[in-house]
């Protein structure tokens, strides 16, 4: 079975990090590294799309930084949901659930 990489739609991003954050903080790597893991590596996310989106959700107050150690003891930002992060997860939750039924009704007409 060939695998296939994919992209993510515009907008998925946000609802993926939020949700990968409910699992503790973490680091950028730490976090390409779960979604990737938990899509059985379907998911890539870039260093170029990660970054801008975390800075992003950081001045909208969804998430907080603060600097800490990582595994192999390097410097690293380590990102946290906050309460109005979880919030938007709920919100961005049932707007992605109502767009999935939306496609798959597209989908499943003949």
């Amino acid at each position: 079975m060939a695998t296939t990489k994919a992209e993510l739609l515009q907008g998925t991003l946000d609802l993926l990090i939020l949700k990968t954050l409910t699992a503790g903080p973490m680091h950028g790597y730490a976090i390409v590294q779960r979604i990737q893991q938990r899509s059985h590596e379907v998911l890539m996310v870039e260093e170029g799309s990660l970054y801008p989106c975390l800075y992003r959700m950081e001045d909208k107050g969804w998430i907080k930084a603060e600097w800490g150690k990582s595994d192999n003891n390097r410097r690293a930002k380590f990102y946290e949901l906050t309460r109005s992060g979880r919030k938007q997860l709920e919100e961005e939750t049932v707007i992605w659930e109502r767009v999935c039924q939306a496609i798959t009704l597209v989908l499943q007409t003949a």
